[in-house]
């Protein structure tokens, strides 16, 4: 404890209850940790309104919980042709979202696929 006493002074403790508190803050700490997951929500080329309209009340769901969203849509054999229409159907989908998330960059195109990944808006 004092740091220039002659014989030095040390405190004597309980070492097992030392442990057991140093256990029992950590994991105050780690529940007071938010933990952001990331949920995918897929489309197609060919994907119709009502299930569009399904998947925009998950992704709802998911940033409300405050999860991100990974939009993926899958481009299977000559739908890979169409990328301009692929990437126009994931923003139309993003737009449908703006008031409940922001996206973090533009569409990218990694092979046969389209990303985008959505996260949530800062609660007031």
């Amino acid at each position: 404890m004092s740091g220039g006493t002659n014989p030095p002074v040390c405190k004597l403790l309980n070492y097992g209850k030392f442990k057991y508190d140093a256990l029992k803050k950590d994991k105050e700490i780690k529940k007071a940790q938010k933990i952001i997951e990331t949920k995918e929500v897929r489309l197609s080329m060919t994907i119709e309104e009502h299930d569009i309209a399904y998947r925009i009340s998950n992704a709802i769901k998911f940033l409300k919980d405050g999860n991100k969203v990974k939009v993926t849509l899958k481009m299977k054999g000559r739908e890979q042709s169409y990328v301009k229409k692929a990437i126009e159907i994931v923003k139309e989908f993003c737009g449908r979202l703006e008031e409940f998330g922001t996206t973090e960059k533009e569409p990218e195109l990694l092979g046969r696929n389209i990303f985008v990944v959505i996260s949530p808006k800062k609660s007031k």
